[in-house]
């Protein structure tokens, strides 16, 4: 894995870019039940989303919803993170 940092400062240095190396890592456990549960929970809310993003007969009310929620104090400021928390909601009401 190769990571690249750059460090946006008002400095002098030009040292601002970083590379890390790391070798690749083998998983030495296998996903334990929880995990794999929550796997399928972002699964399934990711299929939500992109689901709901495409059906065009709820664009409209979702926008206006949107709109209206975005500038409040606990607002989400994407319209993506809108349909998660709506999407994940809706998962949360239909599992009990």
């Amino acid at each position: 894995m190769l990571l690249g940092t750059h460090r946006v400062a008002a400095t002098t240095s030009n040292a601002c870019n970083r590379l890390f190396l790391r070798k690749k890592v083998e998983r030495s456990t296998p996903p334990s039940a929880e995990e794999l549960a929550q796997r399928e929970k972002f699964a399934s809310i990711a299929r939500a989303v992109n689901l709901r993003a495409k059906d065009l007969s709820k664009i409209n009310a979702d926008i206006a919803a949107f709109k209206a929620q975005k500038d409040q104090p606990g607002g989400k400021p994407t319209m993506k993170s809108w349909y998660w928390m709506v999407c994940g909601e809706e998962y949360e009401n239909a599992q009990g």
